[in-house]
């Protein structure tokens, strides 16, 4: 059952949620805090901390591996979020759930095991020009040992997809293409699903880069129909260090392991090893358990909440923060996509952008400057870096209204 299915309409308190994230509560040199730096990684409730702890003080014992009550506690622990991602993006099945160290991880995952096996010379990927950096260079280093051949998707003056270039772009030759679903640097939502289907026409392959999706929308591998879907942990109120990997169980089952060790074996001998199944076969050595059991934590959280009212709580916050941004003189948007979530980015032609985080800083005011892990889609803009205020649904109006008032104070020390 996919969350939307699950999701009820009712009235969240979100001024009241905010006493989950105690960090809010703090000063920043002799100011309030206001954390706008979500799309960098998300505060972590109360509940997630606590769950954490929990493991560490009681449950703490290696996985898959003893026949001990301990043991055996915590390995139920650590796979039932196995079974809470699943529901959680409406996959078929838990066993196309793998477990990795975050989005970047998967993606090399995929890159390597999917690249060794399907890819040869002059095979094609594409690409767009808003990639993070996570989503270009696994994918450049596998094209380099296959003879793979890289495409690029431009990207309009708005920050959209020019989806007529990208339709001229596929072809028979395509075997992957991977996609971000949310910008992180400009914020815009990309139809993943279309660009699904047309690639799926071609015979071709697609991931979703979800890191920027998942923490502030429904998202439904089913209904997308997407072969691959990543995700981090510390994105969604989790914690670091882990992520998702979902794929579809006829790729899982015909991809080579992308990392030998522990676990990911049926039989080893110094003659022949032969593996696991899927999504095992894909997991080697310890795993971070109490990263894994945060993750099902996080999950419950949000679900409680409502995905559908963060998503609702959110738009309204980064239209209200884009109207005020675009009010102020001297300030460029960097980006005005058709559909935006959870990120904003800025530059004044006289302020440097590590100036602007600097100085905001000093009023408590936390966001994010530079080029964000995405330098092509910069350049395409004709801009080395960008100031970057990205939301999640314990922010408030409040806090927009602070970033626009430390942004005039910032422009005092520049006129």
């Amino acid at each position: 059952m996919s969350q939307t299915a699950k999701s009820i309409s009712k009235h969240v308190n979100f001024d009241q949620l905010r006493k989950d994230f105690p960090v809010l509560s703090q000063k920043m040199n002799g100011n309030p805090l206001v954390y706008l730096d979500n799309a960098a990684s998300s505060q972590m409730p109360v509940q997630v901390a606590d769950r954490l702890d929990h493991y560490h003080r009681y449950e703490h014992a290696n996985v898959h591996r003893g026949i001990h009550t301990l043991s055996q506690r915590a390995t139920d622990e650590y796979e039932e979020t196995r079974k809470k991602v699943q529901h959680f993006i409406n996959a078929k099945s838990q066993d196309e759930i793998i477990y990795t160290s975050g989005t970047t991880d998967s993606i090399n995952l995929v890159a390597n095991s999917f690249g060794t096996l399907y890819f040869k010379k002059g095979d094609e990927i594409i690409l767009s020009e808003m990639e993070h950096h996570a989503n270009i260079v696994p994918w450049q280093m596998i094209a380099q040992r296959t003879g793979a051949v890289i495409k690029v998707i431009p990207v309009d003056d708005n920050g959209d997809l020019d989806m007529e270039a990208y339709k001229k772009l596929l072809n028979s030759n395509t075997k992957m293409v991977a996609i971000v679903h949310v910008s992180n640097a400009l914020g815009t939502v990309n139809p993943v699903k279309e660009i699904t289907g047309l690639a799926h026409e071609q015979g071709a392959a697609v991931l979703i880069d979800g890191a920027q999706a998942v923490p502030h929308k429904t998202v439904d591998v089913q209904d997308l129909d997407c072969d691959f879907y990543t995700f981090s942990a510390h994105k969604m109120c989790g914690p670091t260090g882990f992520g998702i990997l979902f794929g579809k169980k006829e790729y899982l089952d015909a991809m080579p392991p992308y990392r030998g060790g522990g676990d990911m074996i049926d039989k080893v001998s110094f003659e022949e090893t032969t593996y696991n199944v899927a999504p095992f076969k894909f997991e080697a050595g310890t795993p971070p358990i109490a990263a894994g059991i945060g993750l099902g934590s996080a999950i419950d959280y949000l679900q409680n909440i409502g995905m559908d009212q963060i998503a609702e709580r959110e738009e309204k916050l980064v239209d209200y923060a884009v109207n005020r941004l675009k009010m102020i003189d001297g300030l460029k948007m960097i980006g005005t996509p058709k559909k935006r979530a959870s990120a904003a980015s800025f530059v004044f032609d006289d302020i440097h952008a590590s100036d602007m985080g600097t100085l905001l800083d000093k009023r408590g005011i936390a966001v994010r400057t530079g080029h964000h892990c995405a330098q092509p889609i910069l350049r395409r803009f004709n801009v080395p870096a960008t100031t970057r205020a990205s939301l999640s649904f314990y922010n408030t109006t409040d806090d927009v209204d602070r970033l626009i008032d430390g942004i005039e104070y910032v422009k005092t020390f520049f006129e």
